[in-house]
């Protein structure tokens, strides 16, 4: 699963990316600048075609290779947490184990 830890740099490197947004929500609390910020974010996964924690990865990640890799360990977590064999998960998802 994502970390609240790796969450945080992600939307925090999304923000540093976005430097429109951070103008347009100065004036918001703390609380409701995260808000719009996780809102935005979340959005922006699914114009990706791309679940948000997917996202969170490509932004934590270093290289294509261990995007794919800490990608491939989020599923075998989900999968060992809903007590499915793993090839069963795979199939059920469309994943290729070789990933």
């Amino acid at each position: 699963m994502i970390s609240p830890e790796r969450q945080a740099i992600a939307l925090k490197r999304y923000l540093d990316a976005s430097p429109q947004m951070r103008e347009e929500i100065a004036g918001l609390s703390e609380h409701e600048q995260a808000q719009q910020v996780l809102w935005a974010f979340e959005d922006a996964a699914q114009e990706q075609g791309l679940e948000p924690w997917e996202l969170t990865l490509q932004l934590i990640a270093d290289s294509a290779e261990e995007f794919a890799a800490m990608r491939l360990e989020v599923h075998r977590e989900v999968a060992q947490a809903l007590g499915m064999e793993w090839e069963e998960y795979c199939a059920f998802n469309d994943i290729d184990q070789k990933s």
